[in-house]
């Protein structure tokens, strides 16, 4: 997986997720991000994910879905719901979920 995700003509829907990791336990949290991944990329609609954290724990993944359908399945999977719930009491300090229509898209080359 290379750092741009591979999306398609808009309109297309993008989840934002902006956190702050807690500085305490991190039992799990590699292997249950790994699942993640490995999961979502088998996902329908799922079309790709773009990440970064910084040194301080901050960080920002967004994935992008054909439809709000498709975002709302993924919301609810099983498997994912476990990995919410453990974020919830122990990863995340904070987060924001912002779910967003991208009506364009352009790149360095296309300008």
């Amino acid at each position: 997986m290379g750092p741009f995700a591979k999306t398609p003509k808009p309109p297309y829907y993008a989840v934002i997720f902006t956190s702050q990791r807690t500085q305490t336990d991190n039992t799990g949290y590699e292997e249950m991000a790994a699942m993640m991944e490995k999961l979502v990329f088998a996902q329908p609609g799922f079309l790709g994910v773009e990440s970064t954290r910084d040194a301080d724990g901050f960080g920002v993944t967004i994935s992008y879905w054909q439809s709000l359908e498709d975002i709302r399945n993924w919301k609810q999977n099983e498997d994912h719901l476990v990995a919410q719930e453990k974020g919830k009491q122990v990863w995340y300090e904070q987060y924001v979920t912002r779910i967003c229509r991208v009506e364009r898209e352009y790149s360095l080359n296309e300008l």
